[in-house]
């Protein structure tokens, strides 16, 4: 085997290939999230780690709270996020429509620090566990190395809202108008289309996604205020590198430079925590529209 070639004993590198995918999965459905709403709003979205907190901590709540399993809370938790990030667009960031899109950054900014330091404020900056489903314990033995459910579990599903997301918005007459309201807001509000409507939309609709990613997250990673702020500077480069509003390139970069950081804990462990800037570096320097971008 390949494995044994280069030296290494195959568990070792297929253990690395699994959290590399497991990885890219939450890089996926994270950067997918940032790629809607800057290629329908062209907002950056800074506070979108703090929302990937705020599911899992959605979704503890309704555990701990409410009593609802972790089934129930994959539903309502996005749902949840979702609502606060319609809050935000109707209240704050349609407020700054028609200036400069650093103000928008600058805003969601801050709404993360707020979030982030309100949470460690009131829980600490301690993991809280999250139980793992009773239907998705224990694993399977692949002879090679031994798969547990529920990572496998959070890989197809990942996959699964990534493809639905891109069906959605490419493939749909709704996603045909939200296009279209980026291009002419003003010509498709004259056709009868309630385009601010649409946006608000759009925005919890991503924002949505983070909290979804928090869900599949919290039996992994423990409920951790810091959880999003640990993550959201590799998201930002995976989108980079995929073109900023790519839904497809969002996808398919997450999910490669997952495996990409887990091939290089293998053979280089030094450059693990680097190797996905240095990609991106180089992709801005060959591709300055990303891999999937559109060039100007």
């Amino acid at each position: 085997m390949l494995a044994e070639l280069l030296g290494f004993p195959p568990q070792v590198l297929f253990g690395q290939l699994l959290l590399g995918l497991i990885n890219g999965a939450f890089y996926a459905v994270l950067s997918l999230g940032l790629a809607v709403i800057f290629g329908l709003l062209n907002i950056v979205n800074f506070a979108h780690g703090a929302l990937y907190m705020l599911g899992a901590f959605a979704s503890y709540f309704l555990l701990v709270v409410l009593g609802i399993g972790y089934w129930g809370a994959l539903i309502l938790a996005p749902v949840m996020v979702g609502s606060a990030g319609i809050l935000i667009e109707r209240f704050l960031l349609r407020r700054l429509s028609g200036i400069d899109h650093l103000y928008g950054l600058l805003l969601t900014f801050g709404l993360a620090i707020v979030i982030e330091g309100l949470f460690v404020k009131l829980y600490g900056a301690s993991g809280i566990p999250y139980p793992t489903p009773e239907a998705l314990k224990g694993g399977v033995n692949l002879g090679f190395m031994f798969l547990p459910w529920y990572r496998g579990w959070v890989v197809v599903a990942a996959l699964a809202v990534c493809l639905f997301t891109w069906w959605l918005f490419e493939r749909t007459r709704i996603g045909a108008y939200l296009r279209a309201g980026t291009e002419n807001p003003r010509l498709l509000q004259a056709f009868g289309v309630n385009v601010p409507l649409l946006t608000t939309l759009a925005y919890g609709y991503g924002v949505a996604l983070a909290g979804f990613a928090g869900v599949l997250a919290a039996p992994i990673t423990q409920v951790n205020p810091l959880m999003g702020s640990n993550l959201i500077i590799v998201v930002f480069a995976v989108v980079v590198i995929g073109g900023m509003g790519s839904i497809m390139g969002a996808v398919v970069t997450g999910i490669a430079m997952g495996v990409i950081e887990g091939l290089t804990k293998v053979f280089w462990p030094e450059a693990s925590a680097t190797v996905i800037f240095a990609v991106m570096a180089v992709v801005l320097i060959l591709r300055p529209a990303g891999l999937f971008g559109r060039t100007a």
